[in-house]
């Protein structure tokens, strides 16, 4: 039983302090021998934190690397979100660009439409006057074809003097 619970408590601890005695050869071996173990356990609880601590660093590794993983991504998305939005500014400007190049076609083509019809009634006007001037010399019988139509002399009428000019002068004079 006892060599039991030595070899199950001390078995390796005892082999490897034991082995270091006979190497080193101090002049005091018991003393060694006990130094070296409480060293040795020192040194299982170093070991045992040394290997938590490693385990917990690795843990910690993963972290930062999912962490650094996942900045990326948003990183990734931040890009792609800019260049969807840059993108969709663009086609708004095309599309304003293309609204106004329509406006102003279309503000154009009704100005040169309105400068045709300015034109035609300015040349209808000028054929109307033109007509008149032929016609002014005639009388009313003369210039309609109508049969019974009464033949009427020429009236002049002379320059009279506007109301507006009459206010005028009185304001004036006072």
């Amino acid at each position: 039983m006892e060599s039991r619970y030595l070899q199950k408590c001390l078995g390796t601890c005892l082999t490897q302090g034991l082995t270091e005695v006979a190497r080193v050869r101090p002049l005091d071996p018991i003393e060694f021998l006990a130094l070296w173990i409480y060293k040795h356990k020192e040194n299982v609880n170093m070991e045992l934190m040394r290997q938590r601590e490693m385990i917990a660093l690795e843990h910690e590794r993963e972290l930062a690397m999912m962490e650094q993983e996942m900045l990326e991504r948003l990183k990734a998305e931040e890009l792609l979100f800019q260049q969807q939005l840059a993108f969709q500014l663009e086609l708004e400007m095309q599309q304003k660009e293309k609204q106004k190049t329509e406006d102003i076609k279309t503000g154009q083509e009704k100005s040169s439409k309105d400068m045709m019809s300015m034109e035609s009634t300015a040349r209808g006007e000028e054929a109307m006057q033109s007509e008149e001037s032929m016609d002014s010399g005639k009388t009313l019988a003369e210039i309609s074809d109508r049969y019974g139509a009464p033949n009427l002399s020429r009236v002049e009428e002379l320059d009279e003097p506007m109301l507006s000019d009459v206010a005028l002068n009185i304001d004036q004079d006072l």
